[in-house]
Formats: C-alpha cells, sequence, structure tokens
C-alpha cells in the first residue's frame, strides 16, 4: 500500500510495479486517515510511507499506526532528519524518494523492490521504544582498552536500530570503531549525528583521512567506500567512490577486508542484520588473519541474510543475540 500525498509518485510507484509478479499495489492513500480507513480492508503485507503530509505527518501516523496495526513500513522520503524519527516510531527500513520524476527511477525501483520484499520477508513486532537511558555494557572496565584494536560492524536493513543499541552500551574508553551501514548518500551524516546526541561516543561520517581514536566512531559515507589504512602507531580511513561491491557502496566486504589486512590479529568483526550476503566473505578474512568475528543470530535478527551468509560460510566465531553482543565485544577486548 502506498501512503503519499503527491499523486504522481503514486502513480509512478503503482506503474513502477504493474509488471512485477511479486509485488502487488492493493491501494493508495493521500494522507494518513484516509490510510488508517483503507488499512484494515486492504490489509497490506508492507506499507511506503512519505513523511510530510497534509493533515498528520508520517511520524506521527507511525505513532498512531503501530501499536493498532504493527506492520512493516518503508518510509520514502526527501532528506530529513524526521526520517531517524520514523525509525525511532517503528519503520523498518527507508530510501530516498528521487529528486525529481525525471531522476533515475530503474535505481529508485531497484532499491525498493528490495527493501519491499526484505520486508514482507522480516521478523517483524513493534516495539515501544522508551527515552533511551545509556547503561554501560561493562562497569568494570577500568581505563582505556586497548587502542591499537579496532572494531568494525556492518549491517543493513534493521542496522540502524540494532548498532544505536550496541553503541549506547560503551564508553569513551571504547578503541575506534568503523561502521558501514547501508545507507543513501546524505542520509550518513544525519545518521552520524544522530548516534553522536544518543552516545559517550564521538560519532561522525567519515571523512578521507580521519584518524580511527579511542572514543571514535566513523560511519562510512553514502555512496562511498570507507577502507581502513596505516598511519604512523595508528589507523586511519580512506573513502573513495569505486565501483559497488555486491551491489552495495559502502560495502561491508570491503570495510572487512581491509580490517583484516591492516589491523589482523587485533581486530574485532561483528555483523548485524541485513539482506543479502554483504560482509561475509570480508568477515572470513578477519577471522583468518586472527580476528575475533561475531554474528547475530537469527531470532534477534530483522532480516537474517547478512549474518547467515557468514555463519554457513564460517566467518562468525560466535553467534549471540543482540542484546549480548556489547558485553561479549567488551569482554574480548579486555582479554
Amino acid at each position: 500500500m502506498v501512503v503519499d500525498d503527491s499523486l504522481l509518485f503514486r502513480e509512478i510507484v503503482i506503474k513502477g510495479f504493474e509488471n512485477d509478479d511479486r509485488i502487488e499495489v492493493v491501494g493508495f492513500a493521500a494522507d494518513p486517515f484516509e490510510a488508517k480507513d483503507k488499512i484494515p480492508r486492504l490489509e497490506p503485507d508492507v506499507i511506503t510511507l512519505d513523511i510530510e503530509m497534509p493533515k498528520m505527518d508520517g511520524v506521527k501516523f507511525l505513532r498512531h499506526l503501530m501499536p493498532q496495526y504493527p506492520l512493516p513500513v518503508i518510509v520514502v522520503s526527501t532528506l530529513t532528519a524526521s526520517v531517524f524519527e520514523a525509525l525511532d516510531a517503528g519503520a523498518l527500513d527507508f530510501i530516498a524518494k528521487p529528486d525529481n520524476p525525471g531522476g533515475d527511477l530503474a535505481m529508485f525501483f531497484r532499491e525498493l523492490r528490495a527493501k519491499i520484499l526484505a520486508a514482507s520477508q522480516a521478523k517483524f513486532a513493534y516495539r515501544r521504544r522508551e527515552n533511551a537511558s545509556i547503561e554501560l555494557a561493562a562497569e568494570g572496565v577500568k581505563g582505556p582498552l586497548d587502542p591499537g584494536k579496532v572494531v568494525a560492524i556492518g549491517a543493513s536493513t534493521g542496522g540502524t536500530d540494532a548498532i544505536g543499541s550496541i553503541l549506547t552500551k560503551f564508553s569513551a574508553k571504547m578503541p575506534g570503531i568503523v561502521i558501514v551501514q547501508h545507507m543513501p548518500a546524505g542520509f550518513t551524516s544525519l545518521y552520524a549525528r544522530r548516534l553522536d546526541s544518543i552516545t559517550n561516543l564521538q560519532v561522525k561520517e567519515a571523512e578521507d583521512g580521519d584518524d580511527i581514536l579511542p572514543g571514535r566512531v566513523l560511519i562510512a559515507p553514502g555512496d562511498f567506500h570507507m577502507i581502513v589504512v596505516p598511519k604512523g602507531t595508528g589507523y586511519a580511513v580512506k573513502c573513495a567512490q569505486v565501483p559497488k561491491v555486491n551491489g552495495h557502496r559502502p560495502s561491508v566486504d570491503v570495510l572487512f577486508d581491509s580490517v583484516a589486512e591492516t589491523v589482523g590479529g587485533k581486530a574485532l568483526g561483528i555483523i548485524l542484520t541485513g539482506m543479502g550476503t554483504d560482509g561475509a566473505e570480508g568477515l572470513g578474512k578477519i577471522r583468518s588473519y586472527g580476528g575475533y568475528t561475531i554474528g547475530q543470530d537469527e531470532r534477534s535478527s530483522v532480516v537474517y541474510g547478512m549474518p547467515m551468509a557468514a555463519y554457513i560460510s564460517g566467518a562468525v566465531m560466535v553467534q549471540l543475540p543482540l542484546y549480548r553482543i556489547p558485553d561479549e565485544i567488551l569482554r574480548k577486548l579486555s582479554e
């Protein structure tokens, strides 16, 4: 079901899927009130939702909708911080709306199709999010952990929430953390600022040449690969717009490969919820170079795709539910 106040955009989406035998547009709504009336009758499996709409915005609609009809929602929006408010309100994933009808619609529909199909298979259950209070995972950690170590995290669908739940458990004593979350250009900066505001860590969208430092988290910028390179006695990152890997830029495999080769046995690789196989090969490389690898388990993953591929390939040394991953990271870092 398509919920968007733009008649033109609704027609574009309906036409875009009219010959797709996997996706049927069962209906549309021009505003949240119309949507709420139609949902019980149409019983959609997945909803696409704009944020900026008349009468009620998409975030408020989600807060009203989710307790009564907990459905997978893909936010289709222009670049705005409200996207992350929508995720907090229960949306599963998001995609950037094309800047204009003459934009690259083929690429847009490839991404939207993938997200809708993933959402239709996701284990989705709405849970009310309270204001997060930061509780450190390991109160007993004394002094900085080994700054020569690097924590690398990769995620896709469901990962924005999963990454946040991990980082909020860490103190500023942490070694440097590098992250690839599949996300469009522009949104990674907003996401980094959001994480920076709710954690004890310094979180920023990575820039070419940024140092990896204790207490700092670098998020790969959208549409750029990020690799870890040596710098003096420590490490830095390089960001480049070279070809996509596994259909992604940034790619988790690209990051993990560089972490394995540069950090070796002092690396920790963590692969979280997401669709596809990106990261499985790179995580295996971290393990083969002597690093420690963790995979999110099926039960706690929104989409058990990337962690499953890594587990089946033998790349995962320990598989854990999301809530146990922060303590396992700290346990390994303290050795």
